[in-house]
């Protein structure tokens, strides 16, 4: 009876996280500088965005990289500009840090990064913790607050701790911001929280940052929730 009533409410769970995204989608598409597309049985982002940089900005202005399934609505910019900056759902300039910063706002499945300056030099999606992890039987989470990049490792990054009792699920460009927490990069981020607790991030956002954005210099991490 548990097992059966876990399972209805990780159902429910996964219609409202569902629901949630749809009307993100929809609502991108009530403004005059996007449209609606329904997925047609067939449909893939490559057939749909052949070019490369395309394809990624669409599903960046989505936050998802999965997938896509016949039904799901996706918005579209009218006008394409390949300057990711120039969709951002954050602000581009924010007091300045001092330091190269890292914000992640879990309710939004947003980050920022930006520079000492306070200049937005990149955003992008993000998935945090679901709240409920059926294979641990509890709760899970990100933590939030301020921390601080601690360590980092490459595109052969690996969790040490899931799947449970085997380790081993990918963490390309891994970044470890508090104890076993990490950004890092992942080809499953679905436009909602559903991590066990580290920040998913798209590969190639996790890739920039770990490569480029966080190397050699102190870069702080704020995790809203």
């Amino acid at each position: 009876m548990v097992a059966a009533l876990t399972g209805i409410l990780l159902a429910i769970s996964f219609l409202f996280t569902n629901i949630a995204y749809a009307g993100y989608a929809s609502t991108l598409c009530k403004s005059p500088e996007y449209s609606c597309y329904t997925v047609k049985k067939g449909d893939s982002w490559k057939k749909l965005f052949p070019e490369e940089d395309k394809r990624d900005l669409v599903m960046r202005i989505n936050k998802i990289n999965v997938k896509l399934y016949r039904g799901r609505t996706i918005a579209i910019p009218n006008s394409v500009s390949l300057n990711m900056l120039d969709y951002s759902p954050i602000p581009t300039q924010i007091d300045p840090p001092g330091v190269k910063l890292i914000l992640v706002t879990l309710h939004k499945h947003i980050f920022g990064a930006y520079n000492a300056n306070g200049t937005l030099e990149r955003w992008g999606p993000v998935s945090g913790a679901k709240g409920y992890c059926p294979d641990i039987h509890r709760g899970c989470h990100t933590p939030v607050g301020r921390f601080s990049i601690q360590s980092r490792e490459g595109a052969d990054c690996k969790s040490t701790k899931y799947p449970v009792g085997r380790g081993g699920a990918p963490m390309p460009y891994c970044m470890f911001f508090h104890k076993g927490f990490a950004l890092h990069g992942s080809y499953d981020v679905p436009g909602y929280n559903a991590s066990h607790g580290c920040v998913r991030l798209f590969v190639n956002d996790a890739r920039w940052l770990n490569n480029e954005f966080t190397a050699g210099e102190r870069t702080k991490v704020i995790i809203e929730p």
